[in-house]
């Protein structure tokens, strides 16, 4: 069952970036618990509302990432994780940000037996272009 989990839990992170790049708000918002919390530098803690918004605010912004699972632990129905991730975000006028960090995030198997995110604190910071 832990060898289930842990692909469940990778293929989220897989559907996560790839629904990101896509612009795909339904499917990210939908591998997430709706009590979620997350929790970013410079930012007090905020939750799924307020990553939609914002979200939807960078609607015409194409996002590129890479991710490294570093460690993945599971106890029962929580796991946490901690991610390298690297994201370069591009604007309609074709202006680039790169962030890259680590991330630790905390799941959780729902009823029907999926995982989805529940605590998630995103370290990354910003990265000169060639880095």
């Amino acid at each position: 069952m832990k060898k289930k989990d842990e692909q469940a839990i990778r293929d989220l992170v897989e559907c996560w970036l790839n629904a990101a790049e896509q612009g795909d708000l339904p499917t990210v918002l939908s591998l997430m618990a709706d009590d979620v919390v997350f929790m970013v530098p410079g930012q007090e803690p905020f939750g799924k509302e307020a990553f939609a918004a914002s979200a939807r605010k960078m609607k015409k912004t194409h996002f590129g990432s890479r991710s490294d699972i570093q460690e993945l632990t599971i106890l029962g129905d929580w796991a946490w994780m901690r991610n390298r991730l690297e994201v370069t975000m591009t604007s309609p006028n074709g202006g680039q940000t790169h962030r890259s960090g680590y991330t630790l995030t905390i799941l959780r198997k729902t009823l029907n037996g999926n995982w989805v995110i529940a605590r998630d604190a995103n370290l990354l910071v910003p990265q000169p272009p060639n880095e």
